[in-house]
């Protein structure tokens, strides 16, 4: 880890890479404020120098009444400080605040904490997953924070546990497993901290696991209750309430023979007034419906927001955004509570835009549909009645041929946290307006190592009136800003690529966007005029944070490429920092980032002279997109840090090729062994496609 200084020259402290034994925290000072609780929380909005929660308050709405950075002097700020890390995977975290002190996570769910003022370290914490685990991740090895509750710190990993940490030292206060470690669950969200209850979900719907919600004793580890989102097998203890016998009659067949799904990966929200916690529950397993629950039922609480008591983990309220989902159209997407002149009432709101492409303003004490409209285009269906469910477009199921379906399971808006101000009452949504094509599976089989999703890769063509429908989406990625109560668009900045970061709004008229072509942007948040720009050598998709120490404003943001649902690569793209970094912007500061030179992340497609593929690459595509695209990108085309197999020396010999997909060699690398997936001859088959790519980037001079 290299950190900068904020000053006109650049003042260097090399740190080792390697983590010693977990934890390294010889600067450590005692915490000089005062613990966080409930109150701290609940007084978060008014507390300008701190951001003590993952969405800086409890309604999640990432609004800062500071205005010291505004539309009219956002045009000084500079780069105050920065941390380069050491790892070149997705960095998502949004950083937490508290008395001076920054707390944030990496990928391979490593904890930080800096001084807020110059970046200095104080401690790092390394969980020490094992590289295997990336093997589960079905969107890199990612982490999205840290919570705050007492005098610790509390983060999820990606091997399933939730552990505490000293704030003062970052040494473990307590670890436990809240995952099955024999089943594929993965954790990337946040923890939320409610009265000292850790609330912690998990990942891994696509993987074939079984979804829910947990809450431990921010003191002990101990777990205090347990709220399934699916139920379970029913000859093993899987429907035991009635919340879970109301739910099992909306589904038929086997469905947990391959989990279920409905994981709680990312979103929740909680109204202290009405004392609920609002969790969103992700996409069925696997995704195809037909598979699933022989296309029957609605499948609660798939697709959902669901309204909990706190200190129980009772059911409340659902309210269900696809029913019967098949698309993977989570509502895990960032949810915003609001209180908002609806017909000339105040009402108490629930907003989120979730993936199918709807915004829905609910009412969050009863569930109650008030308002939806489709954001982007919709084809899957063609309205929402007046409950708000949708008018499906039958056709768009993919029964029996391949269906062209907007949005795309990345989604119209996908974990990129939103923002609400306010101020001017809108809504600010990192949406993508593109189709994909779905395909039903006929020969599905459980995958011990892959996705098990049930979508088959067919070269059939497309139901022409689906296609016809999703030709309409054609506004791809862009900063939406939207009116939720007109349901109208208000304004919109558009972007070369997808993956573009969360956003933060201020009292400043600003909205403050990170984009995968490697900027943060400023913009007018009552136009969307942009007023800065900032090249951070790296694609920011994180959340980003504001905050004030000794009377100057900053603003925090992680840059970083990964995850699945990015687009940073391709013609035109910026060059990028080899490793991901957190940057610290205020007034008048003028530091600035290293050139790239060495550091950068280049590419150049081996030497395939010698290459002599053997196998099938038609067949081999259609391997390579079963069992590789998931991590290596479609088309062998990954626009992340994990490797782009065209460029990778591996291709041009058989005997090394094999050693990896094989043999499992790079397995502490996160590259497991596919003996059990793939046949010799389709590990051939495979490396035959890929060759047939590189070949494809250098006849045309690509990189």
């Amino acid at each position: 880890m290299i950190l900068r200084l904020a000053s006109g020259s650049l003042s260097l402290a090399i740190v080792s890479l390697i983590f010693a034994s977990s934890v390294v925290a010889a600067d450590a000072k005692p915490q000089t404020g005062k613990a966080v609780d409930a109150k701290r929380i609940l007084k978060a909005d008014d507390n300008n120098s701190e951001w003590v929660t993952h969405g800086r308050t409890y309604n999640e709405q990432r609004f800062s009444p500071l205005k010291k950075i505004n539309q009219d002097t956002v045009k000084n700020l500079g780069l105050a400080w920065y941390v380069d890390l050491d790892t070149d995977r997705g960095q998502e975290s949004t950083p937490l605040i508290i008395d001076g002190t920054m707390y944030f996570t990496s990928a391979w769910s490593k904890a930080f904490a800096v001084d807020a003022r110059t970046g200095k370290e104080k401690w790092r914490y390394d969980p020490k997953v094992a590289g295997e685990k990336n093997a589960d991740a079905c969107c890199d090895v990612v982490n999205r924070g840290v919570a705050a509750w007492g005098d610790k710190v509390f983060l999820g990993t990606l091997d399933g546990r939730l552990i505490a940490l000293d704030m003062a030292t970052g040494k473990e206060a307590w670890s436990v497993q809240t995952t099955d470690p024999t089943k594929r669950y993965t954790i990337t969200g946040a923890p939320r901290i409610i009265r000292g209850k850790v609330i912690i979900g998990n990942g891994g719907a696509e993987l074939g696991v079984r979804g829910y919600v947990s809450a431990y004793d921010a003191n002990t580890g101990k777990m205090l209750w347990r709220f399934y989102t699916v139920p379970g097998n029913p000859a093993e203890g899987g429907v035991t309430d009635k919340t879970m016998e109301m739910a099992a009659r909306t589904w038929a067949g086997d469905w947990w023979k391959v989990g279920g799904g409905g994981t709680v990966w990312d979103s929740m929200a909680y109204d202290p007034e009405l004392d609920l916690l609002y969790i969103g529950v992700g996409n069925g397993s696997p995704w195809n419906y037909q598979i699933r629950s022989q296309g029957k039922g609605d499948n609660l609480f798939l697709s959902s927001i669901v309204a909990l008591k706190p200190d129980t983990g009772e059911y409340v309220w659902h309210f269900q955004t696809t029913p019967g989902e098949s698309w993977d159209y989570t509502a895990t997407q960032h949810i915003i509570l609001a209180d908002i002149k609806l017909d000339g009432q105040v009402r108490k709101v629930l907003m989120q835009a979730p993936k199918n492409g709807y915004f829905y303003v609910i009412d969050r004490k009863t569930g109650k549909f008030i308002s939806g409209n489709n954001y982007v285009n919709v084809t899957w269906a063609t309205g929402l009645d007046a409950n708000g469910r949708p008018l499906f477009v039958k056709e768009a199921f993919y029964v029996t041929e391949p269906a062209q379906v907007a949005p795309t399971p990345v989604g119209g808006h996908n974990w990129y946290p939103m923002s609400y101000s306010p101020l001017t009452n809108l809504v600010y949504i990192p949406a993508l307006e593109q189709s994909s094509k779905y395909s039903p599976d006929p020969n599905f089989k459980v995958n011990p190592k892959g996705w098990n999703i049930g979508i088959g890769f067919s070269s059939a063509p497309v139901n022409p009136s689906t296609a016809e429908a999703a030709a309409k989406s054609k506004a791809g990625p862009h900063l939406l800003a939207w009116n939720p109560i007109t349901q109208t668009e208000a304004w919109r900045v558009q972007y070369s690529r997808p993956g573009n970061g969360g956003v933060l709004s201020t009292a400043g008229n600003l909205v403050i966007q990170g984009s995968a072509d490697g900027y943060l942007n400023a913009y007018r948040a009552d136009t969307g005029t942009k007023l800065w720009s900032y090249v951070t050598q790296n694609a920011v998709m994180s959340g980003p944070a504001t905050f004030e120490l000794d009377g100057q404003q900053y603003i925090a943001v992680m840059a970083g490429i990964g995850g699945v649902a990015v687009g940073a690569g391709g013609p035109g793209a910026l060059p990028r920092a080899k490793y991901g970094r957190m940057l610290a912007f205020k007034l008048g500061a003028t530091a600035s980032l290293p050139p790239l030179g060495d550091s950068a992340s280049t590419r150049e497609v081996p030497n395939l002279s010698r290459a002599a593929p053997m196998g099938d690459a038609a067949k081999g595509r259609f391997d390579y997109e079963r069992v590789c695209a998931s991590c290596h990108g479609a088309n062998a085309v990954s626009p992340t840090a994990i490797p782009d197999l065209r460029f990778s020396p591996t291709i041009s010999r058989v005997e090394g090729f094999n050693s990896i997909v094989i043999d499992g060699a790079r397995k502490d690398k996160g590259m497991v062994s596919f003996a059990s997936v793939l046949k010799p001859d389709e590990v051939e088959n495979i490396r035959s496609y890929i060759i047939q790519q590189a070949n494809v980037v250098l006849n045309t001079g690509g990189r």
